[in-house]
Order: C-alpha cells, then structure tokens, then sequence
C-alpha cells in the first residue's frame, strides 16, 4: 500500500499540484495560513502597478499594488491635537459637538489621505531635495533665531526639548520629507497670477455702491399656543441627532503638591556650594564676543565655473581693496556686498559669539586681531572679506557674586529631589494594586479625590486640563479601568488619575429633554410666524412700494445710500445680505428679505453704482493682485490634490472614524 501511495505521489501531476501549492506560500508565507488578519485602517490607499494601470484588485495581483494605510493610532493621534489646538486658540468659543461631528472627523481624515497622496506622488516621481533647501528652511524658522537671526544653541536646545527628543539628522530628514512632499503643490500655488480683466472686474465689485431702502420688522409675540403630544413625538422623531447626551466620565485622583511639603534640608554648606560653583562654572561666565563686518560675493551652488571664477576674481580685488591703507570698509561694503542684511549698514554683523557663523567664516573670524581685515574666505554662500571691528572679552562672575544664588538653587533642588522622591513612591505603591487609588494614597498620606463627571469639552479643576482630558478619554483608560501614569500639571504639581465611571455618548429619551423639545417647537413657531409677517410685507411692497408697506405692518423704515461692501451701517449682517442680492438685468428695483440679528428685515435695492477703477491707487492694485494670485494659487493647489486621488483607490473604514 505504501508502494502505491509513493507511486501515485511522485509523477508530473503531483509535481504539477505541489508547484501550485508552493505559489501562495512563496508570497505570503505560512503565518498567513497559521494566523487571522485583523485590520486596523481607517483608510488604504492603493495603486496598480506602473507595468500594469488596469490590474485588478484580486488576489495574488494585489501582491504587486502600492499599498499606504493610515492606521487608526495615527488617526487618532491627529483628531486629539487637532481637538487641543482648536480648544486652545478657540477658548470658550469652542464647540465639542460641532469638533465631534462626523464632517469634521472626516475633513481631519481627509488631510491625512493628501498628505499620504504627496508622499506618494514625490516617492514615485524620484523627488529630492538637496542640503541647501533643508538648511535655508532651517536657517528661517523663527523658533531658531534670537534677534532675527539663527541660533545654534537654540536650535539644539529646542531639539532636545521636544517629546521625544530628535537629533538634528532626525530633524533635518523630518524637513527634507516636508519640503519634497510639498514640493510640487507650493511650486503651483506660487506660479498662479491674475489677470488685468480680472482684476478690473473685482475692483468694480469691490467698490461697488448700492442705494437701499429697509423696513425692521418688529420681533412676533412669543408663541404660548398648547403643544400636543403627537407635535411632540414628531418633533423628537425628526430631531433625534439633537438630542444626544455627549460622552463623559469621572475620575477619582491623588494629588502630589510640592508646596505642601516641609522645606527640605539641602544641606548646603560651603563646600558644597564651591563644588556646585565648579561644576557649572559654564553658567556664570559670558564668552568671548567679536564686532564682526563683511562683504558678500554670493555664488549660487548651480553657478557654472565662469560665474564661480568671477566672483572669486571680485572678492579678490575687493579684500586688497578693504586692505589698502584709508579703506573705507563701510563703503566697499554697501557699494558690493551681496547681504542684503547688512549691506546697508556697511556690512555690521554686530556681536558675534563663536558658532554663529559657517565654519570656515567662523574660524577665520576668531583668529584675526582688532582691526584686521581678512579675506577672501570661501563658504556655502560664496566669498566673505571680513573685518574684525573689536574683541569684547569674556567675563566671570566670582563665587561671592553667586553664592545666595548657589544657595537658593541647591534649597530648591533638595524640595524638588523630596517632590520626585514622593512621586516615585506613590507610583510603586499604585502600580502594585492598578485597579484602586485608595491603598496607596493611605499609604503614602494622601487623600483619594473625584471629580463630578465631564465630557471632552473639559470641566472644573484637574478636568480643565488638557493633558488630562488627553489622557481620561485614552482608550487604554476608557478599557482598563487602571490608574494612569503621573500627569505633570505644572511644577511640582502631579496627579495620578482613574477612570471610575464611564457614559458613551448615548440618545436622550423623550421624557429627559421633552420640556426642551415644547421650547424648540415654540421657537420653530415663532420664526415661522416671522418669516410669514416678512412674506407678507415683501409681497405688499412690491404693488405699494416698501415705505408703504412698513408703515401699514408696523415696521420702522430707514434708507441708507452709498452702502459699500463691510459698511456698519444698518448692520454688518443687513449690508451683506443688501449685497447677495442679486442685480436686475432691467436695472429695475430689486426687492428681498432677510434674517439679521433674529428679527426680519425686508429691503429694496434701489440703485446699483459700480466701483471707479480710475481711483485706485497703484499700491491698492499690486496688494489686490497678490491676494487673487495667492487665492488663485490654492485653488490650483487643491485641484492638483483632488485629481492625485484618481490615479489612487481609496477606500475609508467609516465605522472606525
């Protein structure tokens, strides 16, 4: 039997059936067959293959596909500084449900995907974007510079300051992939401009003056007619979305307060401040600081050789130049320097410490004496001649001049070790029972909190802070129930927090909110009658004239001429809706209605006056065609990434927005 079984299973049809076999393995491997897929997108953003546009989307072509998924880490990631951004700089105004719709978590995602799609697009275009672009884009960041210019010893502290820190090489690959992905969407924003016509038809909608007529209608007496429970029922019925009770929680916390504690011992007698004065010797002392001049012939990288030797051959002659006896270096400098920066001022470059400059610039600077002019020195920029003005000497402070500093400091550094140390300890006492505050706070001496329950919008005390509203809505604390890791509130303040109850956000029954659903149909009553009286005067004006008509309804009249876009007068609101009404093409009255400030306002356009072209100034037609052009430019921007989504397929995993 074993003879046959071996017979059967080594002819071409069993080669044949093993080879097909062989074929899924050899691309996805055993572990597919071994283990479930679970995806975790909420968007996947694929491509065919350059060799084959039309390939379909099946298995095992799809082998071959470019495939990006934005995962939902990543997406949630974004939604929650995007919600602290817009609460910070929105403060009270901010409106969680409206940050909490699905058209807003979808305009979030969106960005995401063309952010995704230009990435794409610069990998498959072989984009790159050389050493210079990244450095001038660093050299401009105003995070970087002290008194406009760049700083090095910022630029590295900031660096080290962010979570987590970033080396500079991380730094500089992190603006280089900005700079290459937004490469050709800035370069179509910047080649956008506008035209004379279209220009000239702006300025006259611009300027353009209308004559008006209005009539105020007063406000409707509040509605007190009776609600029925079927107007009731079909209210809530059709106004569910309005009715939801929006995701909360509450907390129980301990709290650590460093003022609390007793003053601690920092033992500092004076040996030990002489030894904290030699470690940090570096604080106290000022460095030596150089008056620094110079003159600037620039060379592009991309100069050809031709170009490059006549600059060398002008810096040449200029350094002899400035070298010659009765030079006037501030003159040589204003007449030729290529640094627009400082050629007005005759090349000052002010007080410099060392560092400052490029390396080559910076190390023939620091050699020089007062007074010495040397060049030409050659660097990324091109050719420098420098002149060393005056050396400013370093300075130290004496032991005696710091020591109530030195003192104080080493005060603060005992309390603030104690603070760590209380803490560390009440973290380990946590961290042995997750599921309670109770136990360790009674060891530790402290007292258990809560808070009443909050949404996302944030509530009182430690539910006003933000990096805690970040972390009682993380899904690990929502699922866990666990105490949470120290939350820094601000210095030598620190909670620990735990989630102790939990609402999602959830439908509000008609019998919690039915008082409110009586008021929104009284209202809707109220702004139906409104808009009716509004109707009423609107058609009676157009037989009577307006003047008429108000007087007959009971509403004040006012006329206003010359009325310009943005005027203040009757209202902001009165005046845009004036101007969205649209022109007669028989240049006959034009009447209309609108709601402003919650009462109706009922308006005849009486005459139309387009804006004088011929009274704007030069300055006013440059500045208007930079804004239409920069207009005209993301327009042309968001066109480009709109159609970058055709040549993909992407697909959005809806239900995990």
């Amino acid at each position: 039997m074993l003879q046959k079984l071996r017979e059967k299973t080594s002819g071409w049809i069993a080669t044949v059936i093993l080879g097909l076999l062989m074929i899924p393995f050899a691309f996805f491997g055993m572990e597919s067959y071994m283990s479930q897929q679970v995806e975790t997108y909420v968007a996947r953003i694929a491509q065919p293959p350059s060799w084959w546009a039309s390939a379909p989307q099946v298995w095992p072509v799809t082998y071959f596909w470019t495939i990006h998924d934005i995962d939902a880490q990543t997406y949630r990631e974004r939604v929650e500084n995007m919600r602290m951004r817009m609460r910070e700089t929105q403060g009270d105004a901010f409106d969680p449900k409206a940050f909490e719709s699905v058209d807003n978590k979808r305009k979030i995602l969106d960005d995401l995907i063309d952010e995704a799609l230009m990435q794409l697009a610069s990998e498959r275009d072989g984009i790159i974007v050389d050493d210079a672009e990244v450095r001038k884009a660093i050299l401009e960041v105003p995070g970087f510079q002290v008194d406009g210019k760049f700083n090095a010893d910022r630029y590295q502290l900031m660096l080290a300051s962010q979570n987590p820190p970033m080396t500079a090489r991380d730094f500089e690959n992190k603006i280089r992939d900005s700079l290459r992905d937004e490469l050709i969407p800035s370069r179509i924003a910047r080649s956008a401009f506008a035209t004379t016509g279209e220009l000239d038809r702006l300025m006259r909608l611009l300027g353009e003056q209308r004559d008006v007529s209005f009539a105020m209608l007063p406000a409707p007496a509040m509605d007190a007619a009776p609600v029925t429970d079927a107007q009731i029922d079909a209210w809530y019925a059709s106004h569910k979305a309005s009715y939801r009770k929006p995701e909360s929680v509450r907390l129980e916390y301990v709290e650590v307060d460093g003022s609390a504690l007793p003053p601690a011992d920092a033992g500092a007698d004076e040996a030990a401040l002489r030894k904290r004065y030699e470690e940090q010797i570096a604080r106290y002392s000022s460095p030596e600081k150089r008056d620094i001049a110079h003159i600037l012939i620039a060379v592009k990288a991309d100069a050809s050789a031709a170009d490059k030797q006549a600059a060398e051959a002008k810096a040449k002659k200029l350094a002899a130049d400035a070298k010659a006896a009765g030079a006037d270096f501030a003159a040589l400098a204003k007449a030729n320097s290529d640094d627009t920066g400082s050629r007005d001022k005759g090349g000052e470059l002010g007080l410099m410490g060392k560092g400052g400059m490029p390396g080559a610039f910076d190390d023939a600077a620091f050699s020089m004496q007062a007074g010495e002019v040397r060049g030409p020195v050659k660097t990324d920029f091109g050719w420098h001649i420098i002149k060393l003005n005056a050396v400013q000497a370093g300075q130290q402070r004496s032991f005696e001049e710091v020591r109530p500093e030195l003192a104080q400091e080493m005060q603060a550094g005992g309390r603030e070790r104690a603070f760590n140390e209380r803490v560390g300890a009440l973290v380990d006492a946590v961290y042995k029972n997750p599921n309670s505050l109770e136990t360790a706070a009674k060891a530790m001496g402290l007292q258990v909190q809560t808070t009443p329950a909050f949404t996302r919008s944030g509530g009182e005390g430690i539910a006003a802070d933000p990096k805690v509203l970040r972390v009682a809505f993380s899904d690990q604390m929502l699922q866990d129930e666990t105490a949470s890791d120290p939350i820094e509130l601000g210095p030598e303040r620190t909670v620990l927090i735990r989630v102790i109850d939990h609402a999602p956000e959830r439908a509000q029954p008609l019998a919690e909110v039915r008082e409110a659903v009586i008021a929104a149909i009284r209202a809707d009553r109220q702004s139906k009658a409104a808009e009716a009286a509004a109707d009423a005067v609107l058609a009676s004006a157009k037989s009577k004239g307006l003047a008429e008509a108000a007087a007959a309804a009971g509403a004040a009249f006012g006329e206003a001429n010359a009325v310009r876009r943005g005027s203040p007068v009757p209202s902001p609101e009165a005046v845009e809706a004036f101007f969205n009404q649209p022109r007669n093409k028989d240049g006959g009255v034009m009447l209309g209605k609108a709601k402003v400030e919650g009462q109706y306002i009922v308006f005849a356009i009486r005459a139309v006056r387009d804006g004088d072209i011929s009274q704007v100034t030069p300055q006013e037609r440059q500045q208007l065609m930079q804004q239409v052009a920069m207009a005209n430019g993301l327009q042309a921007q968001d066109a480009f990434k709109r159609a970058a989504r055709t040549k993909y397929q992407i697909k959005v995993a809806e239900d995990r927005l």
